[in-house]
């Protein structure tokens, strides 16, 4: 599920660059990123590129106070920093892969020509680009960046798996809620916008 291509077609730089040109290229240019830079079996970018969001977003929670975690030990600093480790590197690649999973039997009831699993574990990981933002405490920001989310994933999938766009937000609505309204929790700041208002 998460191999790496030593020739790759089209797919994503690795390193540091390549995640900073990956969501440059996301936000500025999201459909010519789909179309050139998704590549079959190559997934280890883009599930790079996902760790690094959620890194970037829990880390801003954190920073800012907005994520109580358990202090184990009584080290503040080391605790935070096992379980930013452990939402990064062990339950977001788990999501990422359920999400696909749930993504790939939807695509498969709803249409017979499409891409392969590991195009859509791309699609949803790089369409996470905007969610680097969602951490910071302000819920309008943070309901924005997650929508902004959805409408790239739907490219996403209309662009990798050749699909008509209103197909593919259908295909793609539930996936795109659980992995950037759950997964990011803006869900929460939608209803705390909808109580509050």
């Amino acid at each position: 599920m998460t191999q790496w291509v030593e020739d790759v077609e089209g797919g994503r730089q690795r390193g540091l660059r390549g995640l900073a040109l990956a969501w440059v290229e996301i936000i500025v240019r999201p459909r010519t990123f789909f179309e050139e830079g998704v590549a079959p079996g190559d997934q280890g970018p883009g599930l790079t590129f996902a760790i690094a969001v959620v890194l970037l977003s829990q880390a801003t929670r954190f920073a800012v106070g907005t994520d109580g975690y358990t202090v184990l030990g009584g080290q503040p600093l080391l605790s935070g920093a096992f379980w930013l480790a452990a939402v990064a590197v062990l339950v977001a690649p788990v999501a990422l892969h359920v999400t696909a999973a749930l993504q790939t039997l939807l695509l498969a009831a709803g249409t017979d020509e499409r891409g392969g699993v590991s195009e859509t574990v791309q699609v949803l990981a790089y369409a996470s680009a905007p969610c680097v933002a969602v951490g910071v405490p302000i819920p309008p920001m943070q309901v924005a960046v997650a929508a902004w989310a959805c409408g790239l994933y739907v490219l996403g999938l209309s662009t990798v798996h050749e699909l008509h766009p209103a197909r593919a937000a259908v295909l793609g609505a539930v996936p795109a809620v659980v992995a950037y309204g759950y997964g990011f929790r803006a869900v929460g700041a939608l209803r705390a916008l909808l109580v509050g208002s």
